[in-house]
C-alpha cells in the first residue's frame, strides 16, 4: 500500500511495482537492485481519500506509469465522481483536468496481462494499520464521499485491504534553520525573488533561497528550475553592484584553507571526475553505464579527497 495522491507517491509506487531487471540499464546502486530484485510483490495498492479531480498527480508522470510492459495500471469505474467542487477544479485547472481524463480512460478499459497490477484507489481514507506479531497484515480503510465543495465525509462504510507493507507519501514540510526568517504556515523561507527577506521588508544580505524551501513542496524538478534562474540572477546582480558582503578571504583557494584547518575531508571538480570514471569502471564488465558507489567513505576515496 501506498498512502498518497502526488508525484512521490507515483514514484514509490512505480518503482515497487517494476522488475528489478527493468532498472537495471538505470544508475541503480547494486544494494537497491538487490532489494527490489527480491521484492515479490505482484500487486501495489495506492490510496487517495479524495477523488480524481482532486489528485495531485502531474500528467505526464501519470501517463508514465502505464508505459512499463510490466505494469497494468488498474482504476476502478466507481472511483471516477465528480462534485461541483470537482468540476469547477477541473475547469480552472487544465492539469487537473487532464489528469481526471486519464484515469477515466483506464477506468473504462478492459484490464490486461501485465504481470504486476498497480490500483489506484480513490475516496479510501486510511484509518488503521493492522498488524500482527510486528508485522503488517492488512490496511483499514473509510470510504469517503464528495461534499459538493471537492472535499470529502467519511461514510462510515470500512475495508480490510490485504497488504503486508505500508508506504507513506503524504507531504513533506522544511525545517526551520537558526536565524533565518520563518513562514510557520508555509514552511518556507520568505523571499522577494529568492533574496530572503527579514521582517521589516529588508533583504537578508548575502542570503538567498531556491526550490521546496521557497515555494513549498510543489511540482517536479523542472519547475524549481525557473525559481533557480531567477534566484542566481539577482545574487549575480546584487554581486556586480556591491551589495553582497565582502570576504575576509576572497581568494578561492581560502576555502581549501578553511576546511583542511577544521579537518573536513572534501574534493574537488576534478575529485568528481576521478569518482565518475571509477563507478563507470565498476559498470563496463557488466554492461552497464555505471554502477554508483553508495558509501560515503568510498566516494571520498575514490575522489582522492
Amino acid at each position: 500500500a501506498v498512502l498518497g495522491v502526488g508525484n512521490v507517491a507515483l514514484d514509490v509506487a512505480r518503482i515497487l511495482a517494476k522488475t528489478a531487471d527493468e532498472l537495471l540499464p538505470t544508475e541503480i546502486p547494486q544494494n537497491v537492485y538487490d532489494g527490489l530484485k527480491a521484492n515479490k510483490a505482484l500487486e501495489v495498492h495506492v490510496f487517495g481519500r479524495r477523488g480524481p479531480a482532486q489528485a495531485k498527480f502531474s500528467p505526464m508522470e501519470l501517463r508514465e506509469l502505464d508505459h512499463s510492459p510490466n505494469i497494468e495500471v488498474i482504476v476502478d469505474p466507481e472511483d471516477i465522481d465528480y462534485d461541483a467542487g470537482s468540476i469547477e477544479t477541473r475547469r480552472g485547472n487544465k492539469q487537473a483536468d487532464m489528469v481526471a481524463k486519464t484515469l477515466e480512460n483506464w477506468a473504462i478499459r478492459d484490464v490486461g496481462d501485465r504481470p504486476h497490477k498497480l490500483f489506484l484507489h480513490f475516496f479510501e481514507s486510511p484509518a488503521e494499520i493492522l498488524g500482527e506479531n510486528g508485522k503488517v497484515v492488512g490496511l483499514r480503510t473509510e470510504r469517503t464521499a464528495l461534499d459538493g465543495t471537492g472535499n470529502v465525509k467519511g461514510t462510515g462504510e470500512f475495508k480490510d485491504w490485504d497488504v503486508q507493507s505500508v508506504y507513506r507519501a503524504v507531504g513533506y514540510l522544511s525545517e526551520k534553520l537558526p536565524k533565518l526568517p520563518w513562514d510557520l504556515e508555509t514552511g518556507t523561507v520568505p523571499d522577494k525573488g529568492g533574496r530572503v527577506i527579514e521582517e521589516s521588508g529588508a533583504h537578508l544580505t548575502s542570503t538567498y533561497v531556491t526550490g521546496w524551501i521557497r515555494r513549498g513542496p510543489v511540482g517536479l524538478i523542472g519547475h524549481t528550475k525557473g525559481d533557480a534562474n531567477e534566484t542566481v540572477a539577482n545574487l549575480l546582480d546584487d554581486h556586480a553592484n556591491g551589495r553582497l558582503h565582502t570576504p575576509s578571504a576572497p581568494d578561492p583557494e581560502a576555502v581549501y584553507a578553511f576546511l583542511s584547518g577544521r579537518g573536513v575531508r572534501f574534493t574537488t571538480w576534478d575529485g568528481w571526475y576521478k569518482l565518475d570514471a571509477a563507478e563507470r569502471a565498476l559498470g563496463e564488465p557488466h554492461g552497464r553505464e555505471r554502477v554508483k558507489l553508495v558509501e560515503r567513505e568510498d566516494m571520498l576515496r575514490e575522489s582522492g579527497a
